[in-house]
């Protein structure tokens, strides 16, 4: 079993950052469970492109508000809290958020916690041996 605290990550090699952005990542791919969990924010006003093409991301907001843009498809989602979105086909996509979003997400495969975006906004994968 495993527990864990958002405040005792805090400040850890689990707690990342980037512009606009931070995720503490809860469960990463060493705990051998197979999928990665973590709580993002993103800043009020700021806009982010990303693509996952070696991960489907599964997403929870919990807190805020925004717009999700499908840059693959062309369409245009407008999101609050209790929105989930899950990027199962790999889609490039652009987070707008107008409030601060506090999100959940899952990644899998699960992600080791140390990927940064590439100028894609891709995640590389890495194998994680457990």
């Amino acid at each position: 079993m495993i527990v864990r605290t958002t405040e005792e990550i805090t400040g850890t090699e689990r707690d990342v950052a980037g512009e606009g952005w931070r995720s503490k990542r809860i469960v990463l791919g060493g705990d051998g469970v197979g999928f990665s969990f973590h709580e993002t924010t993103i800043e009020a006003g700021s806009t982010h492109v990303f693509h996952y093409l070696n991960h489907i991301e599964a997403v929870w907001l919990v807190e805020g508000e925004g717009t999700l843009h499908d840059l693959d498809n062309d369409v245009t989602y407008e999101l609050g809290a209790g929105s989930m979105y899950l990027l199962n086909g790999h889609e490039k996509h652009r987070l707008e958020a107008h409030t601060q979003l506090r999100m959940l997400c899952v990644f899998n495969p699960p992600v080791t916690g140390q990927e940064v975006h590439d100028e894609n906004g891709v995640y590389p994968l890495v194998v994680v041996n457990t």
